[in-house]
């Protein structure tokens, strides 16, 4: 018979193994849910397709101006299509202008950290109004073009929606791969960068709010009704659970559960949600397929992430 002191030796290691084995069980996402494998250089290099985007959208619809405009060499490629000068107010005209001017230092310090050579290729972005359109009838359940159509160039109310839409990928894929890049002088500077860039979100978001019961024309829905229905649709594309949300949400997704507004989103914690790019390509693409272009990148990114794998492909999302 094995002696007292053995047995509680026994019975004491019984209990660490257990508390082991709970403490490395790991909930893993869905394969088709985890970050992608990529070296920090990659994934600037797919960051910086999405920051062309939102300075593109930016400063052509605030001053009828693009990047090569404001910062020769910088990049090289096709205009995009449908760019317009939006019919915004005075104010937004001006806040938009400056973080269009802002998001260029931005993509400076990234070629001349990351050691990528300047000009960087651009994606030939389609933002015109029929892309943007094609977006709202799917959010409406529609499957022919809506009538009357959406404009985000019409008016103020409809290119802030526009240009969340622009800030929140960025903000969303900073915080998925910060915690992965290598580097000192990386990380700081996507540090930098990143905080600068949820900045910016929240003083579009609170834009955003302030119209929340107004209309976007030529629709009879509200500002608030706008962005609840497309952060839904959004996480429908994506695929990987609930990251968007909308000016207004239930009490149980507010802050501590006891608010429905819902300025800046963010999980059961309040903090930030972060997007792979596999997710964002499936929203962008507006296909739900990480693997098939369209929407405003009708040919896909620049960089060694343009063609994800489709090892783990989303179910084809139909509309």
């Amino acid at each position: 018979m094995a002696s007292r002191p053995c047995l509680y030796a026994f019975l004491l290691l019984l209990a660490f193994q257990s508390t082991m084995i709970k403490v490395n069980t790991v909930s893993l996402p869905p394969p088709e849910c985890r970050p992608e494998v990529a070296s920090t250089k990659e994934k600037f290099e797919f960051l910086l397709n999405l920051l062309i985007f939102k300075i593109e959208l930016f400063l052509r619809s605030s001053i009828g101006r693009g990047i090569n405009d404001i910062s020769p060499g910088l990049v090289q490629g096709p205009i995009p299509i449908g760019a317009a000068v939006a019919n915004l107010d005075k104010a937004t005209r001006k806040i938009i202008e400056e973080f269009g001017l802002a998001s260029i230092g931005h993509l400076r310090v990234i070629i001349n950290t990351s050691l990528l050579n300047a000009p960087i290729p651009m994606p030939l972005l389609d933002i015109s109004p029929q892309t943007y359109n094609t977006f709202v009838t799917m959010i409406l359940n529609g499957t022919k073009k809506s009538n009357p159509s959406y404009n985000p160039y019409a008016n103020t109310n409809s290119f802030l929606f526009a240009a969340v839409f622009a800030s929140s990928f960025l903000k969303q894929y900073y915080a998925g791969i910060m915690p992965s890049i290598i580097g000192k002088d990386e990380r700081e500077l996507l540090s930098g960068i990143a905080l600068y860039e949820a900045g910016v979100f929240g003083a579009l978001q609170a834009e955003l709010n302030a119209r929340v019961n107004l209309t976007v024309p030529p629709f009879n829905f509200t500002v608030g009704n706008l962005t609840n229905l497309s952060a839904q649709l959004a996480n429908r594309l994506a695929g990987c659970g609930v990251k968007d949300e909308g000016l207004i949400v239930p009490l149980q997704l507010g802050a501590e559960n006891r608010t429905s507004s819902n300025i800046v989103p963010g999980n059961a914690n309040s903090l930030a949600y972060a997007r792979s790019a596999r997710e964002i390509l499936r929203i962008v693409f507006t296909t739900g397929n990480a693997t098939r272009s369209g929407g405003i990148f009708p040919r896909g990114l620049n960089g060694a992430l343009k063609h994800l794998s489709s090892q783990h492909p989303l179910q084809q999302i139909s509309f």
